[in-house]
């Protein structure tokens, strides 16, 4: 069998998963010095990481039923149960039709007032001059946002106690991920037992919202509903049991909250660090807002804020890399990839290569004109996965991301705090390692 070039494995990579200490800088170390395919051993699995969009779309688009789902997310199901994003096969395209219904273009449009309304509610909290940790405002804002549009409930009494469970879920990721890391997790040690304990804590929540809709029987409008009265007419009209609508709101409590909050985060941070972009989304959100509250009519009409929020997503991509596991042996330009072997291909890496992007590491929301979208191949752009597991929620993101954005800068701008350590911290997602801090700077409303 014949393999693609890379490092020759260490006895510690072959019994270790962790791809060193920083997983960002270890797989974009691979595709400069390798190429767009590169093969290492880590932890007993084989890995092939692919960095060409044109091989990319193979494996998400042309060939997507050759593979499941990787290392990762096998593990992941310790949180997400068999939820959309690690669920396979046949149950995977049943649960992603119940599912469509709630994510129709009526329906989500629906839900804007609501996310402008907390939008409004946290920014009228800040005062002017205060230090604030902008990732956990983020934090905070969307699991509010993602608390009423899912399950129709105020949740900012339990908007910190969440997050804290969040964090000390990521911050034991690399510890699942290693070989025997179930059997890990139940030793006592102090970081895995919270968030075990963080873990049975969501269980406890969201259960319990369950049980109380099931006994009231009320469609509210949202998620949770549409989740509870889907019905699979092609298996014999049967609906979701309470473990399968957990696992599905675990999953998009995870998409809408986690990720949204650090898109919006790294976005923040990203303006602080260019005044002349900063300058120009006020400019185009008091022209168009003139000062009253954004309404989702008017995410067509920010089309540089939209450009700001893409450009964000290409440098500091929320789901920083993708995974798949084979199910038979494939072939890529030639090198074979053996059953079980795993294909890694990752945002941070494909959306930095200065192949497909002008001064990469710039932050340049003027490079997304419509002739260069239309230049750009297919997947040198993919913040959102793509084929048939493409995020099913990336409308209802994208509306989040820009309305959210316009009320916040209609009346706020960030200053990133002096020394503080910036670090992308790669779990799940791509957290700021330190959080964020940032000194909160109160703008004029312009009024028209």
């Amino acid at each position: 069998m014949i393999f693609p070039p890379g490092p020759k494995a260490s006895i510690l990579n072959t019994l270790t998963y962790r791809p060193g200490r920083d997983p960002l800088a270890f797989f974009s170390g691979l595709a400069r010095e390798y190429g767009d395919l590169a093969y290492v051993r880590l932890g007993g699995e084989r890995l092939f990481v692919v960095s060409d969009p044109r091989v990319i779309k193979d494996v998400l688009v042309t060939h997507d039923q050759n593979f499941h789902k990787s290392r990762g997310l096998e593990r992941t199901k310790r949180l997400l149960g068999g939820g959309l994003l690690t669920s396979e096969d046949a149950f995977h395209l049943r649960q992603r039709r119940l599912m469509q219904p709630a994510f129709h273009r009526d329906r989500i449009a629906a839900y804007a007032s609501t996310m402008v309304a907390f939008a409004e509610r946290v920014r009228n909290g800040w005062t002017d001059g205060a230090t604030l940790d902008v990732a956990r405002e983020m934090s905070r804002l969307t699991l509010l946002i993602v608390g009423k549009t899912l399950f129709d409930a105020d949740v900012e009494s339990q908007a910190r106690e969440v997050g804290d469970a969040m964090s000390r879920l990521m911050h034991s990721f690399w510890t699942l991920m290693l070989p025997f890391g179930e059997r890990l997790e139940r030793l006592p040690i102090p970081y895995l037992r919270r968030a075990r304990r963080a873990r049975e804590r969501l269980d406890t929540i969201i259960y319990g919202i369950i049980r109380e809709r099931r006994a009231s029987g009320v469609d509210r409008g949202d998620l949770l509903s549409t989740l509870l009265l889907a019905q699979d007419d092609e298996d014999t009209g049967r609906g979701m049991t309470d473990r399968q609508v957990r696992d599905e709101a675990m999953t998009l409590f995870l998409a809408g909250h986690e990720t949204t909050a650090n898109a919006l985060t790294w976005t923040w941070y990203l303006l602080s660090q260019a005044p002349d972009v900063e300058r120009r989304v006020h400019e185009e959100v008091d022209r168009v807002l003139s000062g009253r509250l954004p309404a989702v009519a008017d995410v067509d009409r920010l089309p540089y804020l939209t450009r700001v929020v893409t450009e964000s997503m290409r440098l500091y991509p929320p789901a920083w890399l993708v995974g798949r596991r084979a199910v038979n042996q494939y072939s890529i330009d030639g090198y074979d990839v053996p059953p079980r072997a795993i294909i890694v291909m990752s945002q941070w890496i494909v959306h930095r290569d200065g192949r497909y992007y002008t001064n990469p590491e710039r932050f340049d929301p003027d490079r997304w004109t419509p002739e260069f979208k239309a230049s750009l191949p297919r997947f040198a752009y993919f913040p959102f996965g793509g084929g048939p597991r493409q995020c099913i929620g990336e409308s209802f993101a994208w509306m989040e991301l820009v309305l959210v954005m316009a009320t916040i800068a209609q009346r706020w701008r960030f200053e990133l705090v002096p020394n503080h350590p910036v670090v992308p911290h790669a779990v799940i997602t791509l957290r700021p390692k330190y959080g964020m801090k940032m000194v909160a700077r109160e703008r004029l409303v312009v009024s028209g």
